[in-house]
């Protein structure tokens, strides 16, 4: 007997979100052999874990009452005068880029750039962000992003412990360092046996004992700005590396930590130009010294060549490590915020050198000033050197002060009862310095109508509040790339021109198995742009933010409903954040329960790599269970596991449906093992865009899930981030979710389980998309939308099966999940032509490449998603077979195997140009489906990714490395020795 979950009538929005109509969706059933969607999701999705019931959820709004709801959520929060600081500023997007990259699909739904070639532009701005900070820092290599500034200090404190080769197992902390940098800092050195030491001072050195680092802040949390140069040498001599916390626009005036001596340089890059959102996305940094490129976590953006010998630029060295070298993978991280770092980057580029430097003097004069007011009304400034935050003493008032400042619509940095914090930014203006400085003297008890004394801004001549010693004298930005766009008309056609030589989601299908491509709709995306969203301090008083913390209340309990779980967090800003807080959380329950000897963490040979490097830094063991001929779980090797660990098992790792695009029968037998071996089961949730509506974790054995809100629930990609993380987590694990020092709840300040991420609800800023989402489709439309998920990759696996067999189905119905692998191996066997060449020759016939040998080399993993319409399903239907006859013209003999279509993918407008030599006419290169229409041309040809990491440079080369030499290749001489530029030899990839 069949049984379907109930469904209702699907809501409006859905027939915009969803690509095949009524007609298609027949047609489609009809090529898997199924006579209705019940059939298929009942022959596809085991009855064992299916739902019975339609999930509780608001009834579904059309898009215009969507916007009301929203908007209505967005009025109950208050936008204030942000002056809190804690690594937060208040900044100008400039417009220019607002509508270039931050509001333009071009750059937001474009996916993380391992296709090189066809992300040349997103490529190309990274490479600037990477400038942008090794200038300013002072160090040769910078990475194309992290997380945030907290998440980004615990990276670094991880890597200068491999770097001194675990010689220590203590790190020394400026007492002076952000307070959620140190919250996180301890939540994630716990596990790995790190011993965090925060001294009373650090002004007589470095306190006694071994060491094998040191942080610094600079400045300071309390804004005080310190000659550190001293601790650096002393951390040296006694065999210990430095990371500096920097604040990277006070360093257009203030030594770049790598000038002082610093290893390390971290940092948040949010006010350039990155709105405040309650606390992100913001792009991190992270730049090193020359020797420390192997270690730096995340993606590094450098420059290679490509086959005809031009500059191209590639991710190298790190990239997707994990799925290497697994759990002993320098980080779990295999996101970033990319589409920040752009924006950062972008807003480096428009200002330029110059504009930086002006915007660093005012917010440093303005601080200045009303340090001088303040003393003038006799108010105490605690320190003598600052760059933006001034730090007052006012014994007993402080609440009165911030309260005060509060009724005029500025906030304050409450620090505790005798101190204020004032931080000016970007958008501090002289009216702002006098309401502050009347909210001192009303709370001295004068009233606003005491006189006081006047903000007098002085931006001319030497920075007046900084030590001599800490003046930078070096130059930055010195590439052209800084000083080439300063009118709009300028900025305009740069970002045009990158985003032209990308291929993003609204050029067509991106078809990446594991990784959801699908529709980021326009109602969904507007509402982060609103003030009342963007322009929120994290620390906001509670009493500004009623309704980003309804609208968090209100997503969080939909997320439980979804994915069966009694409560969710949001705080971690990635899927990675999310995997590691669900680790903590098992493993905190655990030792609550006395059980410290279970530290063993079972994973699947086909899981995810950011697995098993998220169970490493969780503290566990990992141990690998096999895979069975169908790539499910082998029982009995599970059951041999469990059998050799016994007491140890803390938990098993599963992804669902599979990582190789089945849904398992026997997952509930799998977590039924481990339940009864006293372990907990983690699902990871990366395919949940299978599930929603038709099953739950959390009801089928799961006790906690990461969700990656940033694939099922449409937050775009951005270029490889920004995304979202949270965690649902069954009850008795309830106690066991992420804390945070700041959290407005004070009941959430502090548990078993720390912070895992800088602000207490992560990045906030992008909540309203997935809020957006559930409320436009509800119930029955995310239902929908997984089974049309489901039927699409049927009718992708049924059309390619005869081409390229399907590699993996269920053995009782022959059927796949939302996703299928396609196996090219044999005929690389018999041609030599190999996954890569299918991949790149698809850039000619204008798709992004599926998922490219994971999980299983040589293969492509597709996952067509629920938004592509029949039309763009037949059309890469339609590629695919026709790569394939190409492929059987090289077995034929037709085309040698070493000069086809295939092996010289892609072909370039450039070539096309030229004398040709290849043995096949040039439209089969550029148009081998016979259709001009919207044709992309790639910048490149294939890219030597060898080559890259062999020479890595991660710094914009200079202009004259991209002009052509006699020989049509390029003139790459000198490129290494270009101020900006770090070349390293001999790095292996």
């Amino acid at each position: 007997m069949t049984r379907s979950a109930p469904t209702a009538s699907t809501p409006p929005f859905a027939a915009r979100h969803l690509g095949p109509d009524a007609g298609a969706i027949e047609r489609m059933l009809r090529a898997v052999g199924q006579p209705s969607m019940e059939a298929l999701m009942d022959a596809a999705v085991p009855e064992a874990i299916r739902l019975r019931t339609l999930l509780n959820l608001p009834e579904p709004l059309d898009e215009p009452s969507v916007t009301r709801a929203l908007r209505e959520l967005a009025d109950q929060n208050v936008v204030a005068t942000p002056m809190i600081g804690l690594g937060y500023a208040g900044t100008v997007t400039p417009p220019v880029i607002r509508r270039g990259v931050l509001e333009s699909p071009a750059w937001y739904t474009a996916y993380t750039p391992y296709q090189p070639e066809i992300s040349q532009g997103r490529l190309e701005a990274l490479l600037n962000f990477q400038t942008l900070v090794s200038d300013l820092t002072g160090l040769p290599i910078a990475n194309a992003s992290l997380l945030d500034e907290a998440t980004a200090v615990a990276e670094a404190v991880t890597l200068m412990h491999r770097s001194t080769r675990g010689r220590s197992d203590r790190v020394v902390v400026d007492p002076d360092i952000l307070p959620q940098t140190l919250a996180v800092l301890r939540t994630r050195c716990a596990p790995l046996g790190l011993h965090v030491v925060v001294p009373d001072s650090l002004d007589d050195g470095l306190p006694d004992g071994e060491l094998f680092g040191l942080v610094l802040q600079l400045p300071g949390a309390s804004g005080a700005v310190r000659d550190r140069a001293p601790l650096i040498r002393e951390a040296h001599d006694r065999g210990a590396q430095v990371t500096v916390a920097a604040d990277l626009l006070s360093l257009a005036l203030l030594t770049p930590p790598g000038e002082q001596g610093a290893d390390v340089a971290v940092g948040s890059t949010q006010r350039f130009g990155v709105p405040l959102w309650y606390g992100g996305p913001h792009a991190a940094y992270i730049a090193v010294r020359d020797g420390l490129e192997r270690s730096v976590p995340g993606r590094l953006v450098g420059v290679s060549v490509d086959v005809d010998g031009r500059p191209a630029y590639r991710l190298a060295l790190q990239t997707r490590e994990q799925h290497i070298r697994r759990e002993r993978a320098t980080s779990n991280i295999c996101t970033a915020q990319v589409l920040l770092a752009v924006v950062a980057g972008m807003y480096a580029v428009w200002h330029g050198p110059e504009g930086l430097r002006a915007i660093a003097r005012r917010v440093h004069a303005q601080a200045n000033g009303l340090a001088d007011a303040l003393r003038a009304s006799d108010i105490e400034v605690v320190h003598d050197a600052f760059f933006d935050t001034v730090l007052a003493r006012v014994p007993g008032r402080a609440d009165d002060v911030t309260a005060a400042a509060a009724a005029s619509g500025i906030d304050l940095g409450r620090v505790d009862g005798d101190h204020v914090r004032i931080a000016c930014d970007e958008t501090t203006d002289p009216d702002h310095l006098e309401a502050v400085v009347q909210a001192f003297a009303a709370a001295a008890g004068g009233g606003a109508s005491r006189t006081t004394a006047d903000v007098e801004v002085v931006v001319d001549g030497p920075p007046p509040a900084l030590p001599t010693s800490m003046v930078r004298s070096s130059e930055f930005l010195t590439h052209p790339v800084f000083h080439s766009h300063r009118s709009e008309t300028a900025m305009l056609r740069y970002l045009r021109r990158l985003a032209d030589s990308d291929y993003a989601l609204d050029r067509g299908m991106i078809p990446l198995g594991s990784c959801t491509m699908k529709l980021n709709a326009t109602t969904e995306m507007e509402p982060i742009g609103w003030d009342q969203f963007a322009g929120i301090h994290p620390f906001a008083p509670v009493d500004r933010v009623a309704g980003y913390l309804a609208l968090i209340d209100q997503l969080e309990t939909w997320l439980a409903e979804v994915t069966g779980y009694a409560a969710v967090s949001v705080q971690p800003n990635a899927g990675s954040q999310g995997e590691f807080a669900g680790l903590l959380a098992i493993a905190a329950y655990h030792r609550s329960r006395g059980d410290t000897q279970r530290n063993v963490c079972l994973i699947p040979s086909s899981a995810h790599g950011t697995n098993a490097a998220s169970a490493a830094m969780a503290g566990m063991r990992v141990v690998v269970v096999a895979a069975d001929d169908n790539g499910a779980i082998d029982l009995d090797d599970l059951h041999g596991k469990l059998a050799d660990y016994e007491d140890a098992i803390a938990a098993i790792m599963v992804t669902y449906p599979s990582t190789h695009g089945v849904y398992e029968a026997r997952i509930t037998e799998v977590c039924r093992l481990v339940h009864d071996a006293g372990g907990q089961v983690y699902v990871d949730g990366a395919n949940l865009n299978a599930l929603l509506g038709l099953a739950a974790p959390g009801h089928f054995g799961g006790d906690v899930s990461h969700l990656n809100l940033h694939k099922t629930f449409c937050i775009p990609h951005g270029g490889g981030g920004p995304g979202v993380g949270p965690i649902g987590v069954a009850e008795h694990l309830v106690p066991f979710l992420p804390t945070h020092p700041m959290h407005p709840d004070p009941d959430r300040r502090d548990g078993p389980v720390g912070a895992v991420s800088a602000a207490p609800f992560g990045s906030s800023g992008i909540l309203p998309i997935p809020w957006a989402y559930i409320r436009l489709m509800g119930a029955a439309g995310l239902t929908r939308a997984t089974e049309v998920a489901v039927l699409a990759a049927n009718y992708v696996a049924a059309r390619l099966d005869d081409y390229f067999p399907v590699l993996y189905r269920s053995r009782t119905s022959g059927l796949v999940a939302h996703e299928c692998i396609v196996d090219v191996r044999p005929l690389q066997h018999r041609t030599g032509i190999d996954a890569e060449d299918v991949a790149k020759r698809l850039i000619d016939y204008g798709f992004h490449a599926p998922t490219l040998s994971f999980p299983v080399p040589g293969t492509l993993m597709i996952e067509p998603t629920e938004s592509e319409d029949l039309t763009e399903l037949d059309r890469f239907c339609g590629a695919m077979i026709a790569i394939r006859s190409e492929i059987d013209q090289v077995a034929d003999g037709v085309w040698p195997a070493d000069d086809n279509p295939l092996v010289n993918a892609p072909h370039t407008a450039r070539m096309l140009a030229r004398d040709w030599p290849y043995p096949y006419d040039r439209e089969v290169a550029a148009y081998p489906m016979g259709d001009d229409a919207g044709k992309y041309w790639p910048p490149v040809r294939r890219i030597d990714g060898a080559h890259g990491d062999r020479n890595l440079m991660c710094s914009c080369p200079p202009i004259d490395a991209f002009t052509d030499d006699a020989d049509g290749g390029a003139a790459t001489a000198g490129v290494a020795q270009t101020a900006g530029i770090a070349q390293t030899a001999g790095v292996s990839s």
